[in-house]
């Protein structure tokens, strides 16, 4: 079945995890053939190293709240090793880092304690086709759930879509971020009913994206959740950037959090 703005969630759950075994087969045979630098720190070892793996495994940590987001947890700062990991999964191809990034979205994931049987995992859709098995917050999205704990944990939901062609938020202002946002995303229920597919009253969201920033796509996208009558309970993401007016007064735990290496 054809993913569109129809389709069943649990057909496009199903063509996700074949995608997913099929490209990580893809991603093994590639590796024996074409070895992969490390994308932390170019060295031979990739993915990802040892030690660049070592220095994404922090504590996660809730991320200061933005006007119209849910609770945010992040599992790291959007600076030094995890930006470079980050961009080399979403823009410079290596399908390869979806496991270990997914692991460190897990971490995030149970840190909320929103992690349950009757949590949607709801990515923010990608710009390709709606729910494109190969966007890359959906498959780090399934790849969270698997190590959260599966079935036990939740499911990936991916019930958002665009509504009309928008600019890309790299390099827009907070204003500008804010407007291009604004109304972006429409929730599709599936023809089965809400009940059926977990979105019945009772079930709790948790929107799923990579980079928190100005908040303005979790908010949308919790906005158009509420508006389907989905109730949003949080959202995870794999890095949140420090906003600037926090910069020289972060305490803590929350200080080391940010000083990446």
């Amino acid at each position: 079945m054809k993913a569109g703005a129809g389709a069943d969630p649990g057909l496009v759950n199903d063509a996700i995890r074949r995608t997913g075994v099929l490209r990580r087969m893809l991603a093994a045979l590639l590796d024996l053939l074409l070895p992969h630098p490390c994308a932390g720190c170019a060295g031979p070892s990739g993915p990802l190293c040892g030690d660049c793996l070592a220095v994404l495994e922090r504590r996660p940590l809730r991320c200061a709240p933005r006007p119209g987001c849910p609770p945010v947890w992040a599992a790291g700062p959007y600076a030094g090793h995890h930006r470079r990991v980050l961009l080399a999964y979403k823009e410079g191809g290596a399908d390869a880092l979806a496991a270990p990034l997914g692991e460190r979205l897990a971490a995030a994931y149970t840190a909320s304690g929103l992690a349950a049987p009757g949590t949607l995992l709801v990515p923010v859709p990608g710009r390709g086709p709606p729910r494109d098995p190969r966007a890359p917050v959906t498959r780090l999205a399934l790849t969270c759930l698997a190590d959260a704990g599966g079935a036990d944990a939740g499911r990936v939901v991916p019930l958002l879509r665009y509504r009309g062609r928008r600019r890309r938020q790299a390099g827009l202002g907070r204003a500008e971020r804010l407007a291009n946002r604004a109304g972006a995303f429409v929730a599709d229920l599936p023809g089965a009913g809400a009940a059926e597919s977990g979105a019945a009253p009772g079930g709790a969201a948790v929107v799923v994206d990579d980079v928190l920033t100005t908040g303005a796509t979790v908010a949308e996208a919790a906005r158009a959740l509420r508006a389907r009558g989905i109730r949003v309970a949080g959202a995870v993401v794999l890095a949140e950037r420090l906003p600037e007016r926090a910069s020289g007064g972060v305490p803590g735990r929350a200080r080391r959090f940010y000083e990446a290496t």
